[in-house]
């Protein structure tokens, strides 16, 4: 922890020192945080967006007539320009309920260093494999646990690697993607493959991945995954189905994933529901078994603050039972400490 507190001292003074030496406005495209979307932004030139993300509550499991306090996790994220085409995003878990706590860079999520053109972009370092769903995208904190799927909950998606992306037109996005395999358990010449369709309209946005992922030298599980997201004014549905099997004329067979999540989201709340079904075989490293489960759940989110999404209340309940054995409700707050804002804040008062 006295580690952190030096890091996190230099990370402030670092940001302050940018901050002072940086006047001049630019509007080159910056990554926000995961909180949010990327989106182009008038930025100060190289001035990194760092924060302090953290979700806190109390969880109920009524299967086990369990209840406790706790935190779900604490992560840094930093997001920033080295120039106008390569920009670095890191993602660190400083503590967490869900993941071993260790040292080295297993508790970094995505360390990336992306160099992008309006054609194009190039992408390298540790980072999510590419799997066509939105549930499996969501942030850690923008996660509830219990009312995700097995895949979501059991699959490494976090690898080193590499990735190229090519921007047919301004709606459409294809990437291949290569990179250590999440069924290699740390031995050395098993990849993983994948190639991805995204594409965004006004009513719908796609997400869509054909992938190998190798488990032995002559081993793959194969799998196809469609993510469809539609829009309606203030609602969105997400459906979205993923099958596996390590032939190819097994597909659409025992192993696959059917959700089904709509949401409704104004200013100040958020409600939301999830219904999922799935056949689980023991190719993703759940053993020999093989199983169905049905889960599901629902939510309502709410933001106090009306102009920054930064502080958020939460109440979820849900019915998993191969995760939780049951029911599970959810009841926390979740905020996220912008602290290249607060040093903005602080210095501007300075020179006031």
């Amino acid at each position: 922890m006295k580690r952190f507190f030096v890091f996190l001292g230099v990370v402030l003074t670092t940001i302050g020192s940018a901050v002072r030496a940086q006047e001049v406005e630019s509007t080159a495209p910056l990554q926000m945080s995961s909180w949010g979307d990327a989106k182009t932004a008038e930025v100060t030139d190289y001035i990194p967006d760092v924060s302090l993300d953290m979700r806190f509550g109390y969880g109920q499991n009524f299967a086990e007539g369990a209840g406790r306090f706790g935190g779900d996790g604490l992560y840094l994220d930093i997001n920033g320009y080295i120039s106008p085409h390569i920009s670095y995003s890191l993602n660190q878990r400083i503590a967490s309920t869900y993941y071993e706590d260790n040292s080295g860079f297993d508790g970094t999520n995505w360390l990336t260093l992306t160099y992008e053109t309006e054609s194009f972009a190039f992408t390298a370092g540790k980072d999510a494999i590419l799997v066509g769903s939105f549930e499996y995208d969501a942030y850690d904190l923008d996660s509830y646990y219990s009312m995700n799927s097995t895949f979501y909950n059991m699959f490494d998606c976090w690898q080193w690697g590499v990735s190229a992306a090519w921007y047919a037109t301004d709606t459409q996005e294809l990437s291949f993607q290569i990179a250590n395999s999440p069924l290699s358990y740390g031995d050395s010449n098993l990849f993983a493959y994948a190639l991805a369709w995204r594409g965004e309209w006004d009513f719908y946005e796609s997400y869509w991945t054909a992938n190998l992922w190798q488990w032995g030298p002559k081993g793959y599980t194969k799998a196809l995954n469609f993510g469809n997201r539609f829009y309606l004014g203030d609602f969105t549905i997400d459906l979205e189905y993923m099958t596996r099997a390590d032939e190819v004329s097994d597909l659409f067979g025992r192993d696959f994933t059917f959700l089904a999540a709509p949401s409704y989201e104004n200013e100040w709340l958020r409600a939301f529901a999830k219904f999922g079904w799935e056949g689980i075989t023991g190719m993703l490293g759940g053993g020999p078994s093989s199983y169905e489960n049905i889960f599901y759940g629902a939510g309502v989110e709410f933001f106090p603050l009306k102009e920054n999404r930064g502080i958020r209340l939460h109440a979820a309940w849900s019915h998993n039972e191969e995760y939780i054995g049951g029911d599970f409700l959810s009841i926390g707050l979740t905020w996220k400490f912008d602290l290249t804002g607060a040093v903005k804040h602080i210095l501007d008062k300075r020179n006031n």
